[in-house]
């Protein structure tokens, strides 16, 4: 089983790595660019990892320092004890600190709503925000295995939270795939739009080999959280968002998205300053299927 990574046409590995520690959980950080430049913060969505941006991150770093991070549970961060969104959304404002502001923020899925809320939570640290198709959950919609569907009531979703966390004792980690090429099949089940080439490089970078085979590196209990929430408290909260927004999505139809236009209409009009633009020929991973095009968009969008 060889432990060279593959390589992929116009992918670049990060300059600089490094770990942040937030509230005990080890973040892993990797950077592009002049570190004297003006800093670009990219979150990725759940289950992927930061080196998923590695044909985006290269584009953006002629102009700016550009920093993604593993969240935790995923890539090379530390598992965590728990995954509830307003400790991941703290780990968010910590890091943006720790650059000195304000920061510029790109985000793609559950990074994007992770990030548009972190901007709520720090305004003082935020200039602007592109979110990649993060609108957060609808009512009707995608959920995770074993968790309660967003219409169950909130009697049932903490009941399934409870038994998760119960079942979370004796499964700790994923079945080991047979090979890295078993692995790429699985998950381009759930990304055909994705090319093999590709998923091999994302599938590299997101596991991890053992004697018994490969493993995905996210935890199998990360994104699983309950709380006082509801999914028509999303779109108000963002009333609170100063910075501009640039909203992305695909125009293409894929497993995830792209997001219903009632459901855009509903959540963005609540944002007081934001463009929507959707991008030809590509579905939900945007700016994996589009990195140049995605990288002009956000050029001349963000500030040098």
């Amino acid at each position: 089983m060889s432990s060279e990574s593959p390589s992929f046409e116009g992918a670049v590995a990060p300059e600089r790595s490094y770990d942040f520690h937030s509230a005990g959980v080890r973040l892993r950080v990797h950077e592009w660019g002049d570190p004297a430049r003006r800093p670009l913060l990219l979150a990725h969505g759940m289950w992927d990892h930061s080196r998923g941006f590695d044909t985006l991150a290269p584009l953006l770093a002629t102009r700016f320092r550009v920093v993604a991070f593993d969240a935790r549970g995923h890539g090379d961060s530390a598992w965590g004890d728990s995954y509830l969104w307003p400790l991941e959304m703290q780990d968010v404002c910590r890091l943006m600190a720790s650059l000195g502001g304000p920061v510029q923020l790109v985000g793609h899925s559950r990074g994007g709503a992770m990030l548009t809320d972190a901007a709520t939570a720090a305004p003082e640290l935020v200039e602007k925000l592109v979110n990649m198709e993060g609108l957060g959950t609808a009512k009707v919609g995608f959920s995770m295995p074993g968790q309660a569907p967003a219409s169950a009531s909130n009697a049932i979703k903490l009941a399934t939270f409870l038994d998760g966390r119960r079942k979370a004792a004796s499964f700790t980690d994923w079945k080991p795939s047979a090979s890295l090429e078993a692995l790429i099949e699985r998950r381009k089940a759930m990304n055909p739009r994705l090319s093999d080439a590709w998923l091999r490089y994302f599938a590299f970078h997101g596991s991890r080999r053992g004697a018994d085979g490969v493993r995905w590196k996210v935890d199998p209990h990360a994104g699983r959280s309950f709380g006082p929430w509801k999914e028509d408290w999303i779109g108000p909260s963002w009333k609170r968002l100063r910075a501009p927004m640039l909203f992305l999505t695909g125009a293409a139809q894929d497993t995830w998205g792209p997001p219903s236009p009632e459901l855009i209409a509903e959540r963005l009009r609540y944002v007081r300053q934001v463009e929507h633009v959707v991008v030809p020929d590509a579905g939900h991973f945007i700016h994996m299927e589009r990195p140049a095009a995605v990288a002009e968009l956000l050029l001349g969008f963000l500030n040098e």
